[in-house]
């Protein structure tokens, strides 16, 4: 088994806010990131899918069509969006780095071709704080 990465970058806004809690909770459990006026990262996402070189490229699969997959599938999605109000997959949902790993997974999953299978999203918020994903 054979893991390739492709790496891509992207900048989003987003507030982390329990409407059910009061704005004293919010801030208590989320801090700055609980700001009325949001925030924004540079985040870095890591895309590994797994399989097999193909005998006649050596190939596991073509790094540039894989970023197309991940250009169209997501990174037009969620770069320089607002995470809260602007993205489908993350309507509904608590806008952590965790569960936008999760809505990455899903929304890749599904359109990545036969041959090769997806292995992990990671996805770094800052140099210091990232997430990975297994599909579990």
């Amino acid at each position: 088994m054979v893991y390739l990465t492709r790496i891509e970058h992207f900048n989003a806004a987003h507030k982390l806010y329990n409407p059910n809690w009061s704005a004293e909770q919010n801030e208590a459990v989320f801090g700055k990131c609980a700001n009325q006026n949001w925030h924004g990262h540079n985040y870095d996402l890591y895309v590994t899918v797994k399989g097999t070189p193909h005998p006649d490229t050596g190939f596991l699969y073509d790094v540039k069509k894989l970023s197309v997959i991940i250009k169209e599938k997501v990174i037009e999605k969620i770069d320089h969006r607002n995470l809260n109000l602007d993205v489908d997959f993350m309507q509904g949902k608590m806008c952590s780095t965790e569960n936008l790993a999760v809505g990455i997974w899903n929304e890749l999953a599904p359109h990545l071709p036969s041959e090769i299978k997806l292995h992990s999203i990671k996805l770094y918020e800052t140099a210091s704080i990232y997430v990975e994903y297994y599909g579990e």
